[in-house]
């Protein structure tokens, strides 16, 4: 199986794709009213700085969503009917003129996109252990002036229309089940977990903020199926493009900063290696249920097609796992990048 990549260097709210030619979306914006995305904002609109100087924080609030909304336009257009969006975005607090409040992003991209015509499916809370337990906005142990530190951010699904259909017995549909275990703890509302494999010091995530590698891995096995395509309209550093070359999809991205797509080359290296283990990993954690389940007496009812174990559902029958096996480098317009990604069953 090949799969197509590609990474534009560029504004995401003006791309030459055409209409309706990805199935999923998995990213994550610069969060409004966060200050290490200030000058990003502030570049692109100077009423941001005006806004912010004058100690307007509702009002900056508004503009830097502002331009996130030019984005959701051009996402809405690429999506095809059926498909879904998954927004990783986190709430903001901070004090501006003095007054210290809360800005609730999450509920400004649920307004945004609504707006645009998406239905808003469960979200996710993904909460990330990394703050001491001995932290603490305010004035501490004093009430009533402290205030509660904020250590989640949401994942917010939606969809273009209704379900997605596909031909009875869709053969990369069945393929690309996930397993019954699996399914119990991804469709979850609460998710925990944190850091990344892929993280290197210096690649780019001090400016990105990018998310674990987790996070799109997972979004990309729930909500699309193999062959399908993926964007990201703000890559950072690309590990949305990572996670749907590990998952066997096609991928698109757009980043402003060339310098961010520049270091992807260093992400991607030891793909393979690393896919080949997550596939094994997947595979040996399977085996490990099913020899619980079968010391409980409940073993599962159904046998595996293409491996030498048994299933729990009817669905789980084809279940077929594909790991990278070379990514090539092919040639690109500008400062982008395209691969060329070739998976073998494992």
């Amino acid at each position: 199986m090949r799969t197509d990549h590609a990474i534009a260097v560029g504004d995401a709210a003006d791309t030459e794709w055409d209409d309706g030619s990805v199935e999923l979306v998995v990213t994550s914006p610069p969060y409004p009213m966060i200050e290490m995305w200030d000058d990003l904002f502030v570049a692109r609109d100077s009423a941001v700085d005006a806004a912010l100087s004058a100690g307007d924080g509702p009002a900056a609030f508004e503009l830097m969503h502002d331009q996130l909304d030019a984005v959701w336009d051009e996402v809405v257009r690429l999506l095809a009917p059926g498909g879904i969006v998954c927004v990783n975005v986190g709430d903001a607090t901070r004090s501006v003129d003095g007054e210290f409040r809360r800005y609730a992003n999450h509920a400004r991209v649920i307004e945004a996109l609504r707006a645009r015509g998406l239905t808003p499916l469960p979200d996710v809370l993904w909460r990330k252990p990394t703050n001491s337990l001995t932290k603490f906005m305010g004035s501490g142990t004093l009430p009533p002036n402290a205030y509660v530190t904020l250590e989640h951010e949401y994942v917010l699904p939606f969809r273009k229309g209704g379900p997605r259909s596909f031909p009875p017995g869709d053969e990369r549909r069945y393929e690309s089940a996930f397993f019954w275990e699996e399914r119990n703890e991804w469709f979850s509302d609460l998710w925990e977990f944190t850091g990344t494999d892929q993280a290197r010091k210096g690649d780019g995530r001090d400016r990105s903020g990018a998310f674990p590698f987790e996070l799109p891995r997972r979004l990309v096995r729930m909500f699309s199926a193999y062959g399908d395509t993926v964007l990201d309209p703000f890559a950072g550093t690309g590990t949305t493009t990572l996670a749907a070359m590990d998952a066997a999809r096609n991928s698109r991205a757009c980043e402003l900063d060339a310098d961010l797509v520049a270091d992807f080359d260093q992400r991607r290296a030891g793909l393979p290696e690393r896919s080949r283990e997550r596939c094994r990993r997947r595979l040996d954690d399977h085996r490990a249920f099913v020899a619980d389940r079968e010391a409980e007496g409940n073993p599962p009812g159904h046998e595996a097609v293409h491996y030498d174990f048994p299933v729990v559902t009817k669905q789980e029958r084809q279940i077929r796992l594909y790991a990278v096996d070379a990514v090539e480098r092919l040639s690109a317009p500008g400062d982008g990048r395209q691969y060329a990604v070739e998976h073998v069953p494992v």
